[in-house]
């Protein structure tokens, strides 16, 4: 399979890009590459902290949401007593509603972290284009939702920090004529501020974070199985911790507000009010123009170059029975089951959205049809991908067996997005991803002698590139997930490397260290007989065509 290749040289897509976004993605996910193995040696991959940024994020909002609820319940939403209140929070009710302040504020703060770093993150993993633009996209107005959130939150304070923050904001919204009057004559003096002016400010700063709420269940949706929820265990180590800061430094307001003087100096939370400076020095105008500037060209950066799409799968009727094994296993929803529409007899046949398909293969991985032992001399499966169909791979796994000799033969089918995607010895297959080989591959390869052993070589554990390719091809292997791997295929002759493109050195050591404990293939005994297996294995067999 041909394909251009990054500036790091791995990484074969089928995607146009400019040099200056692929140089800028190589050098963010090198740093997210080190950050994510750290993660992996302190948290263990299923815990891994920087794969987990989204979930991570959604937590976060509960905990900001739990946390201004209990303190709803202490607050005076008054414009007099607001100040005092918080202060009673903070001083005789430190114990539980001053703590509760505390996360409340640090959950907002790191909620706003873990968000640009998801963003940097997805953008450096190239997954923002093609049929991914939609949750880019709606993470656009995310980004807007979120600082709403946190700004008006600092107006209920009514501390200077509150003041400052009120008088620039209304400056802000003052360039645009839809209020009847200036926002900023609301600050002018004391006896201008109402409580009912008050009143909205807390309105808005619930009902913001409730809009916020259903534009992350939008942000979702075109995602098969989203996870919302971080591993309960790192979910408990990010409360603790976020406990411990609340303790160590709890959350404490500014000096009281007052509209007949300037503030001297404040302390300014640089997560939410970063900009604010630059209102002051820049005009409201200028910052304005930076603010719709950025956001435009962050909502427009999944057509920017157009990107070049590779053919979406495939369904070849008379070889699909409808079995809905391609639908549970894509990544994206892109494959649904519909009405049959020939004569075999099956009530439904699978159909794919190409507008979804981000042709990763996984879908043709999953089809019991998707056998190179079928003796047919045009071999097709029930779905298949049009840029390397299941002929062209048994073609290439021959191919590749050619190049390979002496007594310690390995065979490398290599995910393009990891380290064995830039492997270009002799040997090596590249596929979108792993979970697009089907398990029967690895039998026809070891069963025909094409090798002495196999290597899987996929993305690192914690960053799939397509998202379930890894935990796929695991429980497939382990007989946990159709199609599953035969029993007869030895297990000694088969091993898993999960490495990013930047870990080559422990990919080559481990491939080194698997072909030189190997067996030549003339002494294999076999285990458990030739042809056993599972029950449910001979049902996905019967299924095949």
């Amino acid at each position: 399979m041909t394909a251009d290749k990054d500036v790091e040289g791995r990484s074969p897509t089928r995607r146009s890009d400019w040099p200056v976004l692929r140089h800028a993605k190589a050098g963010l996910r090198r740093i997210f590459d080190f950050l994510e193995r750290g993660g992996e040696a302190l948290f263990t991959p299923a815990l891994n902290p920087m794969a987990q940024l989204g979930t991570i994020t959604f937590f976060l909002f509960w905990v900001v949401a739990i946390s201004g609820i209990y303190l709803f319940i202490f607050f005076d939403t008054g414009i007099v007593n607001a100040y005092s209140s918080l202060e009673w929070i903070s001083g005789p009710h430190w114990y539980h509603a001053g703590v509760m302040r505390s996360l409340h504020r640090y959950a907002s703060d790191l909620m706003v972290v873990t968000m640009v770093l998801h963003l940097l993150r997805e953008f450096s993993l190239d997954r923002y284009r093609g049929t991914r633009w939609f949750s880019w996209f709606t993470g656009v107005p995310l980004i807007w939702f979120l600082y709403v959130s946190g700004i008006t939150g600092y107006w209920l304070v009514w501390d200077e920090l509150a003041q400052y923050v009120a008088v620039i904001s209304a400056k802000l919204l003052d360039v645009f004529p839809v209020f009847g009057e200036p926002l900023a004559r609301n600050f002018l003096t004391p006896e201008h501020l109402s409580d009912r002016f008050f009143s909205l400010l807390v309105f808005l700063h619930i009902a913001v974070p409730l809009i916020l709420l259903l534009v992350m269940w939008i942000h979702i949706q075109r995602i098969s199985r989203p996870k919302t929820n971080p591993p309960r265990l790192l979910a408990g180590l990010i409360l603790a911790a976020l406990v411990a800061v609340a303790l160590w430094r709890p959350a404490v307001s500014q000096g009281p507000a007052d509209l007949t003087k300037v503030p001297d100096e404040i302390g300014i939370d640089w997560f939410y009010l970063l900009l604010y400076p630059l209102a002051e020095d820049w005009g409201a105008w200028s910052l304005w123009a930076l603010l719709i500037g950025v956001s435009t060209i962050l909502a427009a950066m999944p057509w920017l170059p157009p990107f070049r799409r590779a053919p979406a799968a495939e369904i070849d009727l008379p070889n699909c029975n409808g079995c809905n094994r391609c639908v549970e296993d894509c990544p994206y929803e892109a494959i649904r089951l519909v009405p049959r529409t020939d004569d075999e007899p099956f009530p439904h046949q699978a159909e794919v959205d190409a507008d979804l398909c981000v042709s990763c293969g996984i879908c043709m991985g999953s089809c019991p049809s998707s056998s190179p032992f079928r003796r047919q001399q045009d071999l097709k499966t029930g779905i298949d991908l049009p840029g390397q169909p299941l002929r062209e791979v048994r073609d290439e796994v021959v191919a590749a067996s050619a190049g390979l000799h002496g007594d310690h033969r390995v065979m490398v089918l290599a995910c393009e997005h990891g380290a064995g995607g830039g492997d270009v010895g002799n040997g090596v297959v590249t596929f979108p991803c792993v979970a697009m080989v089907p398990p029967s591959v690895i039998d026809f390869i070891l069963s025909k002698d094409l090798a002495d052993g196999v290597v899987v070589a996929g993305c690192s554990e914690s960053t799939c590139y397509n998202r379930l390719g890894v935990e796929w091809t695991k429980q497939r292997f382990a007989g946990e997930r159709d199609p599953y791997l035969r029993r007869r295929v030895p297990r000694e002759r088969l091993t898993t490397i999960w490495a990013s493109p930047f870990e080559t050195g422990r990919y080559e050591a481990e491939k080194a260290a698997f072909a030189a404990g190997l067996e030549p293939s003339t002494k294999r005994k076999p285990a458990g007989g030739p042809d056993e297996a599972t029950p449910a294995e001979d049902k996905t067999m019967e299924a095949q065509p």
